[in-house]
This record gives structure tokens, sequence and C-alpha cells, in this order.
């Protein structure tokens, strides 16, 4: 067998294999899209792809095929005896006898490669085709913004593939004319025959035609530029780039004429002159022209020359990331905290979290875990009604560990243990007399203590669970374990793929590589097989078009059933002159609410920013996919929250953009960072409070659930503002940032958490707790407004270096200059504010409040006397260590007052 045909063979076989193998997973997908129920979802995508991939072939296929095949089918009308010619002449005779298949073959492998390199630009199509306005346009072309996020990138990629096909076409052309003696290189001159003339010039004159369509959709590239102090269209861009570009069309333009006038008139010179020309603009005009302009004409006088470009760049900037509509209060800590304000506050007070993210996700590991098979991946903070008051909790779901399995044997992983179980729930500041996080529910069947009940604690889809499992088998499946015994399962849900034929377990068997599949008796035709069931995952192929929140979090609805949450992007990188943002882009917006059913796996999507063009575009691509907001079940709907990535992206966005004057933004004059601990930003956090009134509020502030983050200045540690993003209705969605006097000092967390290692006795106590195998883990620094004043949480856990059970053992409260560590939060609160100044929050052995004054319990009781002296005892202690002796001898002198009456009685 020749070379050739072998090499035919082989790649005929790896052809087969790949298209068995896509067919394969096709049918997989198909069958998985028709469970959820969004089979139109995976035709819409597979038919596009089909429709643009087929089109892309077809063309570069009969333009390719076509042209070349002309060229191979040049008759020279003359020979020249050279021998380099007669040697091209051994080669060209064989070559004209197959041309046909020859140049075919060649045509079909790069229409091939060409079609899979379409069909991967499917969701580009369809977004041109269903483009939805912006309603804005930009500055410089005034272009509607859509043009760029929806039109310009197809655009882009259709005239690149031109400028290629062309290219091919041209240098496969003229490669066989030069076989087929049409053009003839001598030692003195090349002969051009009139076929060969005429067709290479007509393809010339297209190829430089449409290269000069990509220099104009090139300087609406422009409006990505970055080569000044903002991002977009600067100066040099406009006034020495944007004229080039437009000159090199005019050239371009030009030289294609030239091209035809050489294709009809075998004239040649203005075609290479102008060639020339036009490479040497393009190579060396377009790059050091633009850039001498910048460096030594607007760099000197960059804030002048830039103002009108740097105040586009904020426009838009702020646009893109959604802060347009930021809403500004002016926060001016000036009040005195007394403990009535705290009084006022008191539910503000109850939902201060304690209880960090690691140290509990390691403390519920090792106190609700219950089986090493188990494991909990992740905490999520939410808010429930629990028995009437609104409360801040922590959640988090026991999932099954596969990688924990005692045995992890084929049918122990996709047989018997299935699903994990149940979920742990807690307030967010309560503790036990040990220092370990009280439950509201626990245990395995779930065990709760307040009317929140959870009636289908199973999890099969979930954050780690394994590629596939089966239900309705014959093997049995586990449940929970029950004291020696294991409670066994029948799966009652409908997820999953039913139908297990011996034709569909073929398949399963072939697409997860696994032969248990086919000859496992256990499965019957009415099985179900679970797989894609990773949440994440399950939401992306049903909308590949979304970026999704990294923490998705689980819901307990009212009837007991456990629903995950995902929040949604849309994201771009195409807006004009908006500054883009790590590997984001330079546009996002929480577009969609996702929800997937524990037990059954059933995906929702719901659309909660219908003003955004791009979710738009995507209900147009995408019909019946996405249900508006409204249609989402109350209950959930409860517990929507601001996502926490996109509230970093924008308040890190915004530590820049909150400066709207393009001079103070040129000079940096007021730049805000994010607060760093241990080197990195601090994390925005959810609590439950009361935003302050503000100037344009229009109803008295009640306790709601926000996302906040305070900000320094760049370079400078004392607060400078906090932002704050609302999660309740009506107001879900809001932006608000509080504003900081500058003429006062405020202390920022950095200050806040220089002052604790300042403090003698916290650095006793930590020094001491971190010996003999111990650990101390400081928790993070909470800001937490209440009234117009600003008060610092941190807690302090105590763990074994071996075992880690972190416990909850002290909480430190900063206010002003004052500073208290105690054993919990009322107790610290206490310390600085006096008796009532914190409401029972429910931990065990926090210090008892001092009892109000009845009848039954005169105000000058020996009890409530000697209360009050330990009281200004603690207040005198708070003094000493803040060096302020002057408090500190008014708390003595009360304290002695106290005792003197005390020894009357």
């Amino acid at each position: 067998m020749s070379p050739a045909r072998l090499f035919l063979l082989f790649f005929l076989l790896v052809a087969l294999l790949l298209s068995f193998s896509n067919s394969l997973a096709l049918y997989v997908d198909w069958l998985w899209f028709g469970e959820v129920g969004y089979q139109s979802v995976f035709t819409t995508i597979l038919l596009t792809q089909a429709v643009v991939g087929g089109l892309f072939g077809a063309v570069f296929f009969l333009v390719f095929f076509g042209n070349a095949y002309l060229a191979g089918r040049h008759q020279p009308t003359r020979y020249w005896g050279t021998v380099d010619t007669l040697v091209l002449l051994r080669f060209a005779e064989p070559l004209r006898s197959r041309l046909g298949r020859t140049v075919g073959g060649v045509a079909g492998v790069l229409a091939l490669i060409a079609a899979f390199g379409g069909a991967t630009h499917w969701e580009d199509y369809l977004l041109f085709r269903q483009a939805v306005p912006f309603g804005q346009t930009d500055p410089l072309f005034g272009k509607n913004l859509g043009f760029y996020v929806f039109t310009l990138p197809f655009l882009t990629y259709l005239q690149e593939w031109m400028v290629g096909l062309l290219l091919f076409t041209t240098v496969g052309a003229g490669a066989l004319y030069f076989l087929m003696h049409g053009i003839v290189i001598g030692p003195r001159t090349v002969h051009v025959e009139r076929q060969a003339r005429l067709h290479l010039g007509l393809l010339a004159t297209v190829l430089i035609g449409v290269k000069a369509w990509g220099y104009q959709l090139d300087t609406y590239d422009l409006l990505y530029s970055r080569r000044g102090v903002v991002f977009g269209a600067v100066y040099a861009d406009i006034h020495a780039a944007l004229p080039i570009l437009q000159g090199l069309i005019v050239l371009c333009a030009l030289t294609a004429l030239a091209c035809l006038l050489f294709a009809l008139r075998a004239i040649w010179r203005p075609a290479v002159l102008l060639g020339g020309l036009t490479l040497a603009v393009a190579t060396v005009g377009l790059s050091l022209y633009p850039e001498f302009v910048h460096r030594f004409q607007v760099v000197p006088n960059e804030s002048m020359m830039e103002r009108p470009y740097i105040a586009q760049n904020i426009r838009l900037t702020r646009l893109a990331f959604g802060l347009t509509d930021v809403q500004e209060e002016v926060f001016p800590a000036e009040r005195e905290l007394t403990a009535a304000d705290l009084a006022r506050n008191d539910l503000t007070i109850k939902n201060v979290r304690l209880w960090d993210h690691r140290p509990l996700l390691a403390t519920y590991r090792q106190l609700q875990q219950i089986r090493t098979y188990y494991d909990f991946v992740d905490v999520d903070n939410d808010r429930y009604m629990i028995n009437g008051e609104y409360r801040q909790v922590m959640l988090s779901p026991r999932e099954l560990s596969y990688k924990n399995l005692p045995s992890r044997i084929w049918i122990n992983e996709h047989f018997t243990y299935t699903h994990g179980y149940g979920v742990t729930l807690g307030p967010v500041n309560r503790i036990s007399a040990e220092g370990l996080p009280e439950f509201f529910i626990q245990d395995i069947p779930p065990v709760s203590i307040i009317d929140l009940k959870v009636t289908r604690p199973e999890i099969y889809y979930g954050e780690i669970p394994n590629e596939y499992v089966f239900t309705r088998t014959k093997a049995e499946e586990f449940d929970y374990p029950s004291g020696e015994k294991n409670v066994p399962a029948t799966y009652t849900g409908r997820g999953g793929v039913t139908g297990l034929s011996f034709s569909r377990k073929l398949v399963f068997a072939a697409y997860f590589g696994s032969l248990k599949i086919l000859l496992s008796n256990d499965i019957l035709p009415e099985s179900r097989i679970l797989y894609h069931r990773q949440i994440r995952e399950r939401v992306a192929k049903v909308a590949p078009f979304l970026r999704l929140d990294q923490d998705p979090y689980l819901v307990i609805t009212q009837g007991g059933r456990l629903v995950w949450l995902v929040d949604g992007y849309t994201i771009s990188d195409r807006m004009p002159y908006a500054q883009p943002f790590g590997r984001v882009g330079n546009y996002i917006r929480n577009s969609v609410k996702a929800t997937v059913d524990a037990y059954e796996g059933s995906v929702d999507l719901y659309v909660s920013d219908p003003q955004d063009p791009l979710i738009q575009t995507y209900q147009r691509i995408f019909p019946g996919l996405l249900k508006p907001l409204e249609q989402m079940p109350r209950d959930l709907r409860a517990h929507l929250r601001y996502p926490q990535d996109l509230f970093t992206i924008q308040s890190h966005v915004y530590a820049t953009y909150h400066m709207q004057d393009p001079q103070i933004f040129y000079n940096k004059e007021d730049l805000w960072s994010i607060p760093k601990k241990q080197d990195k930003d601090m994390e925005p956090y959810y609590t439950i409070m009361k935003l302050p009134k503000g100037s344009n509020a229009k109803e008295t502030p009640k306790e709601e659930f926000i996302l906040l983050i305070p900000f320094t200045p760049a370079k400078r540690d004392n607060m400078a503002a906090w932002l704050a993003a609302r999660s309740d209705v009506p107001h879900y969605g809001k932006l608000i940032v509080y504003l900081f006097p500058k003429q006062k000092l405020i202390y920022g967390p950095r200050q806040v958490d220089a002052r604790i290692d300042q403090d003698s006795a916290i650095s006793q106590q930590l020094t001491l707790w971190s010996q003999r195998g111990s650990q101390a883990i400081r928790g993070s620094l909470l800001a937490i407004p209440i009234e117009d004043a600003l008060l610092y949480v941190q807690p302090l856990y105590l763990s074994a270096s071996e075992g880690a059970l972190p416990e909850l053992r002290r909480v430190i409260v900063a206010y002003g200059n004052q500073l208290r560590m105690d054993t919990n939060l009322e107790a610290a609160l206490q310390g600085i504010f006096g008796s009532g100044a914190a409401p029972a929050v429910g931990a065990r052995r926090a210090v008892p409040l001092q009892p109000t004054t009845t009848a039954t319990q005169p105000a000058s009781a020996p009890s409530a006397l000697a209360k009050q002296a330990l009281e200004h005892f603690n207040r005198a202690q708070a003094a000493l260590r803040d060096q302020d002796w002057t408090r500190y001898g008014d708390e003595l002198k009360k304290m002695r007052a106290v005792l003197e009456e005390l020894a009357k009685k």
C-alpha cells in the first residue's frame, strides 16, 4: 500500500473515532437535556453550530476549490524551454490528470478545519443576529454600544476569516499557475499569462478590498486602546492613529484599483508602488507615529489633553459595572454611642457574626460530620425568620465525600452511597459554655429546635458529587446511619435518565468507560442514572452563556426542601472606554438567579436584571429558558442575596471610580483602597443592621440583610467610607456609600488591629494560648455601623494544633479609643457601655445582665449594689488599659461610693 493511501486510511480512522466519540457525547447530552426539560437549548446550540460551521465550510470549499480547479486547468499558450519549467511540467501532467480529486481533497480538509473554527463562533453569530440596543452611543463614532458588544466581534472574525480564505486561495491558485506554466520566472523577467494575470489580479483586488474593510473595523477597536492614562481612545489614538487608519482605507482602495488595472491591462507598477506604500504606512506609521504624538505632545500636557477622554472612561466604566446609581450619604461619625443606642439596635447586636467561615467549618466537621464519608464543604451566610425574629444564620450541607468512603468499590460509589444527608444550621453569634457553636438544626435525621424543619434532607445534587449514580436498582441504597444499622432508601424523585434498556446501558458504558454498567444485573429498565450532578456544572450546561458565582448556597424552603441558589453573570470585554477588571472583562451584570433542587436536580433560571441588554438578547436566542423573577417561589425569593463576587468587583472598581471629576481622577487625589489583613484584601461580609437614615431616606430604617465593605484612603489606614449592598425587597440590589468626614480621624480596620496587638492584656492572653500545643486564631475584624457611629468586633478562637476543634473563647470590641476583651459580645459591650448595652443573645456563659429595678427587688438591694460595684471596677480597668486617668479616677470614686452604701446594709 502506498504511503498516500496509508495516510488516508489513518486519517479516516481518526475521523471515525472522533465522530463516534462526539456522537456518543451528543446522544448522552440529548438524554440529559430531556431530563431537565431544556432540549430546545440543546437543539438551538447544535443547529446553530451545524449551520454556521456548514456555511463557513461550504463557502471555503467552493471558493478554494473553484479557484484552484480553474488555475489547475490552465493550458499555457507558450512553453518556455528552460530546465526549470521542463522539470515542473513533469509534476504538472500527473496532477492535471487527477486535478479534481487532488484539489477536492485539499479543499475538503481545509474546509473541514474552517467549519470547525466557524462552529466555535456560534454564540457570536447568535448575538449578532439577535442583538438588543443598549440605548446609549459611544462618544467617538456615535454608534450604539450594542454594536461593539454584539456586532463588532462577529464582523471582526468574519473579516479575518475572509482574509485567510483569500490568502489560501490566492497562494494556492498562484502555485498551480506556476506548476501549469501560467507563471514563468525567467532569469530577467517574470512572464504571467493573461488568464493567470486576470484571475490572480481579481483575487488580489478582492483581498485588498477585504483588508480595507478590516482597517475600518480597526478604527472601532481604538475604543479599546491601552495607550493612554485610561482605557479607551485617547488623544493620540484619535488625532494620530485614526487618521492613519482612514488613510490606510484610502490606500487599500487605490491599491485594489491598481490590482484591477493590472488584471485588465497588465500594468503592474502602480499596484507594486501602492502596495509597498500601504505596507510601509501600516507597519511603520501606525505603530510609530501615534506613539510619537503620545510621548512628545500628550505626556507633557497630559492632564489637560486627556481630560475629555478621562471623563468618557469614568462615565462608561461606572455604567459597565453598575455603579451609576450608587446613592451617596454622609456618615458624620459624631454620635457618642450609649447603652440606650445599642438597646434600640438590639437586632443588629444579636446578628453580629462571631463565627468565621473557616473555624466554623472545622468545628462543624468535628461535631456534625457523624461519619467519615460525610463532609461539610462550605458554610453559607443567610437569614431566616426564626421563631418570629429576623436572624442571620450559618448553614452548611452535609454532603457525601466519595473519596472518604470506607470501601471505594464500584457498587458502593455508584449504587449504594448515592447522596448526602441533611444540613447543620446555627446562629452567627451564639456559643455554648464550651465555646462551641449552638445549633438550630443538627444531627441525622435533622433535629430542629426552631420553627424551621427539613422534610426532604437527601442531597443528590451538590458541590462534591461523583460522576454518576444509579437509583431504583436491585441493590440497596444507603440513606443514613442509625446506631449500628443503616437505614435504606428508595429514590422517588424525577431526576435522572430512565428507560435503561440494553442499548442505553451500552451507550452509558461506552460514555463513562465502564463495562460494569453493561454487565450489571442490578440495573433495571425502570432504574435511573443521575449524572452531571455538580450544581454549577448543571447550570452551566443549561446556560453556557453565563459566568457562575463561585459560592452557591443552600436554602431551606417553607416546605422543608433543600434548594441551591446560584448567581449567574452576563459579562463582556467589549464595552468601549470601560476599564477592564481582571479576567471578568469590562462589563458585568448579575442578571440571572438559578435554582437547583438538591433532591430532584430540577434547574430553573430567573431574570434578576431585566434591563440588561445582554440578558434581553439571550432571551431572544433561547425563548422560554429564562423566567421572570416574579415566578420564583416566594420563599426562595426571600433568600436572594447580593452576590459577594460581584460586590467584590464593584468595590474594587468604585475605590477609584467614585472620583467623577477628571482632574481629581487624574491626580488620584481621593483614591481609596480596600483594607488589608495579612497582605490580603478584606473580604465583604453580610450582616443584619439598620442603615443610617440618610438625607434621601423616605422611611424609617429597619434591620435588613446587607453586604458591606469599608474603604480607607490610599496608603493610609483611617476610614474613608463604607459601601453597602442591600439584599431585602423592595431595595434589593441598591448600593449606598457612606462617606466619613475628611477632617476627622476615624479608626480604620488596620489601626484597630494594631491597637489590639499593642494591648498588653490581649497580647498576654494570645501568648498564653499559643503555647503547649494550642493555637490562637484571630477572626475577621468586622466594622459594624450603629446609628452614626462605628463599632469594631473581632472574635478570638482557641484551637488545638492537632485535632482542629476551634472554640470561640473571647470577643474584642473596639469603640473610639476604648477597647474591651471579654468572654462574649454581651460582656464586652457592657464593659464599654455599661449594663443594658446588649441584649441577651443566648450565649450560655454570658455575663448576666444587670436586672432592672422592680417592686420586688429595689435598686439598693445588696445584689444590685454588688453588681454596680463590679461594673464600675470593670470600667476602671478598661480606663486603665486606655491610660485614661481621669475616667479611671472617676470610676474608682463611684465604686467606693457603692461599696460604702453596701457596707451600711
